[in-house]
Formats: C-alpha cells, sequence, structure tokens
C-alpha cells in the first residue's frame, strides 16, 4: 500500500496523461475550427461584403452547393444613397465558384417595388446582380467591406448623432 506522499508524487503525472489524452484524441478526430460563412464565401472567389454583418451560423452542402445563412432578423439599409438591400433571417441558394444562383432572402427595391435578387456571377473585377431578365454589374471592391443591417456602410454617422455622455462626479 502506498503511503500520501506516494500518491501524491503521481496526482501530477497522472494529469499530465490525462491532459496528453484529450489532445490526441482530439487530434486524431479532427476537431478542426468550421469557417465562417464569410470564409466559405472567399473560397467560392467572393467578397465577404455580399453578405452583412451579423450572420450567426450556415449550413453548406459541398457536394450540391446548396447553402442557407442565418441572420437574427431582417436586415435591411441603403448603399451608396440609392439602393435599398433587405436580407430575410435566412438566405438560400446554390453556392458554385463564382456564382450564386437561385438566391432567395435578398431582395432590392426599385421605385416602389422590392425584386428579388436570384444571382449573383463574379466576372473579372466586376460581380454582376441579376433581378430575372434585368441584371446590373458593379466593381467587387465596393463589396470588400461589410454592410450592417441599418446604416450599411455609412455607420459612422450614428456617432455624430447620438449624444455623448460622461460619467463622472458632480
Amino acid at each position: 500500500m502506498g503511503s500520501v506522499s506516494d500518491r501524491k508524487a503521481t496526482s501530477p503525472l497522472m494529469v499530465f496523461v490525462y491532459a496528453v489524452l484529450i489532445n490526441l484524441s482530439s487530434f486524431a478526430y479532427g476537431d478542426v475550427r468550421k469557417p465562417s460563412a464569410y470564409e466559405v464565401l472567399q473560397q467560392y472567389d467572393f467578397p465577404i461584403g455580399i453578405l452583412p454583418i451579423g450572420v450567426t451560423g450556415y449550413e453548406l452542402n459541398t457536394d450540391t452547393g446548396h447553402f442557407s445563412a442565418y441572420l437574427n432578423g431582417t436586415c435591411s439599409f441603403t448603399i451608396e444613397n440609392s439602393y435599398q438591400l433587405e436580407y430575410k433571417s435566412t438566405i438560400t441558394g446554390v453556392l458554385s465558384k463564382d456564382r450564386l444562383k437561385d438566391l432567395k432572402g435578398v431582395s432590392v427595391k426599385v421605385l416602389f417595388f422590392w425584386i428579388s435578387i436570384v444571382d449573383v456571377v463574379h466576372d473579372g473585377d466586376e460581380l454582376q446582380f441579376s433581378v430575372g431578365i434585368v441584371s446590373a454589374k458593379f466593381p467587387v471592391e465596393n463589396f470588400e467591406e461589410q454592410p450592417q443591417c441599418g446604416c450599411g456602410l455609412d455607420c459612422n454617422h450614428l456617432s455624430t448623432l447620438l449624444p455623448s455622455y460622461s460619467v463622472g462626479t458632480y
């Protein structure tokens, strides 16, 4: 029977062995971080700015390209003081290299009507957005920055509109 001092001496060794076994098992089972939705877009040659900030999760079937991206709720904003965009809480479509097709959940306001964007193609230095028979091209560099729900790309002006408060003793 071992003494108390023998048990104390083996205790740190047992902790070390246990820690090593846990690390080896996570390595053996491929404990790899899942890329973000934005990183997946980049893997398919799309800029991160085609999705607004705040995607809470996504699903992607790499065999078929079917994807779903999730936001906390509906997200809308204006870009360049002219294009109003709206993202539903769930965005779906088929993702392949340089193309998003069968897109659902993204709309643009044209005059008085909301029209669904159904296709996005990355062609050289441009992204082509299709709403069916009509499409428009924009430079890819316009989508390097992610828009934010409510304010789009012009969110800095909000801080000047909000009152400033200071905490102190009076």
